[in-house]
């Protein structure tokens, strides 16, 4: 088979021109000169199109998981909804048996997870079931919460509100207090930054912090002041009035981490579950019952709440049983998902599937360095192109994402350009050879950096369209003549995600599994 390529260009989506538009903005010649002579569609990249909420914004996660999949199917945060509206949560096998631990050893609950709305890793709606459960279970005298404060998917000073909410639904509940507080940079890193990871889990287990407290939300008011914001909100342990952390880790208490979303969740569980854990010293309590909400990495030692539901034939799957080789290629910051959740949340690769995971750049924030690793990802795509090493690859650049999270619009401009530069040398390489590409996006973000109505820095994704363009000598007579790079944003989407997985599957005639419920778009 000649190379065939499904490029994804995270956080790539398609809004009407702005001065805050970085993809508007950006030069972006290769990218203007794809959509105007290839077809180019919009797809649907958010809410319900996506098996999330009507108006909930796409994400990583789910985008991959889709795209992969080729299946419209519930996501987390509905299925939790669900199971939370029907009163499926509070029957729970699994909620039970972390009472009876408790009720065995009289240790403490603590409640791990992101607070707020943001709808990507976690929902407050999702935190306030668990503090009703555990009253009406008459835990509530000795439940304690360590909050993450987002300023990612959220505003960046939402936080001080977000906490002011739970603490009232502590009230409402009686919960024993808030423990802790900390920015999800920290407690929710994924890439191997361990030194953040050992902060948050010093405050959370051990209480050690340089903010203690009795009023987290002067604390947190206090950064603020100093023009540090949630998502990098240094710890703070909560303290009793005597000075002491109002919960710590102990032998026979129980956890339940709230995220739904694994991807950053998995360090800090590793942190406090795994036996051969050695990347910091930490002390490992014994008796510990932990319950996450959804499966953030087979082999850990936790009950999950949400099993995952079984994705039998991913695109990667039906490559791999065809027995062409694949290459499945992103930075760190991208690399669980276009393994992990491209393949239908299976953890380990297909058969002839490659991985190749090239290092993030080590910078405190990536607007500092927008091109990334873009560069070195493309030099090991070309690698194996040159060398015909591989059929089939799955790409991901992380550029417009992870810059447009910073909100930074010079940044997340220069971000786009790498991306374009780094495509235009991939695809050229491919066509050289005779192959095809399909571009996609998973999601908006970039395209979108001053919210439109409050005009402040908007950081989080949202809600606009993605492009998808079928990029091939073959493709050329499909193309719409009257869509063009200027005019791309008039259009409207003609499908959804799922769709692109079936699109790719008939391009290279392989067999559509019928599982696949998405629309070839040729």
């Amino acid at each position: 088979m000649k190379p065939t390529a499904l490029i994804i260009l995270d956080g790539f989506g398609i809004a009407p021109p702005s001065d805050s538009n970085a993809i508007w903005t950006a030069q972006t010649p290769f990218i203007d000169s794809l959509i105007n002579i290839y077809p180019t569609h919009l797809l649907y990249a958010s809410g319900i199109n996506v098996g999330l909420p009507e108006g909930e914004v796409g994400n990583s996660e789910v985008g991959h998981l889709t795209i992969g999949s080729g299946i419209l199917s519930y996501q987390s945060l509905p299925r939790i909804d669900q199971a939370i509206e029907s009163g499926a949560f509070f029957a729970s096998e699994k909620l039970k048996a972390v009472k009876n631990h408790l009720k065995e050893t009289g240790g403490k609950l603590h409640v791990l997870g992101l607070i707020g709305n943001g709808g990507v890793h976690s929902h407050s709606r999702h935190l306030d079931a668990v503090l009703e459960w555990s009253h009406k279970n008459k835990l509530h005298k000795k439940t304690y919460i360590h909050a993450f404060l987002d300023g990612r998917d959220t505003q960046k000073d939402l936080g001080a509100q977000f906490l002011t909410e739970l603490l009232a639904t502590c009230e409402k509940q009686k919960i024993a207090g808030v423990a802790t507080v900390c920015g999800r940079k920290l407690a929710m890193d994924r890439n191997n930054n361990w030194d953040r990871i050992a902060q948050a889990y010093n405050a959370i287990a051990l209480g050690q912090a340089s903010s203690v407290t009795q009023s987290p939300i002067e604390a947190v008011q206090a950064s603020y002041a100093n023009q540090i914001f949630d998502e990098e909100l240094e710890p703070i342990v909560v303290s009793d009035k005597k000075g002491s952390p109002l919960a710590i880790f102990e032998k026979g208490d129980a956890i339940i981490f709230f995220n739904f979303r694994a991807d950053r969740a998995r360090e800090l569980t590793h942190a406090i579950v795994d036996t051969q854990f050695d990347k910091f010293n930490r002390v490992q309590q014994e008796n510990l019952h932990v319950l996450t909400f959804t499966e953030y990495e087979k082999g850990l030692s936790v009950d999950v709440l949400f099993d995952p539901e079984l994705i039998a034939n991913p695109l990667a799957k039906v490559v791999s049983d065809a027995g062409l080789k694949q290459l499945h290629i992103a930075e760190t910051e991208k690399y669980a998902h276009v393994t992990f959740f491209i393949n239908g949340m299976t953890e380990a690769p297909f058969t002839l599937e490659d991985r190749e995971l090239i290092p993030s750049p080590s910078v405190v924030s990536y607007d500092a360095q927008p091109a990334m690793s873009a560069q070195l990802v493309t030099d090991k795509i070309l690698e194996s192109l040159e060398g015909q090493k591989h059929d089939f690859y799955i790409i991901n650049y992380a550029n417009p994402d992870m810059v447009g999270h910073t909100g930074n619009l010079e940044a997340s401009k220069k971000a786009v350009e790498a991306t374009d530069s780094a495509l235009k040398q991939v695809v050229d390489k491919i066509l050289e050879l005779g192959g095809q590409a399909f571009v996609v996006g998973d999601h908006g973000n970039a395209e979108e950096l001053v919210h439109p109505v409050t005009g402040r820095v908007d950081k989080e994704h949202n809600n606009y369209p993605v492009p998808f363009i079928l990029i091939g000598e073959r493709f050329k007579e499909l193309r719409n003549t009257e869509v063009t790079h200027e005019n791309l944003h008039l259009q409207a989407p003609i499908g959804i995600l799922a769709d692109v997985a079936p699109t790719v599957l008939k391009a290279v005639t392989l067999s559509i599994p019928e599982e696949m419920t998405g629309t070839p778009l040729i």
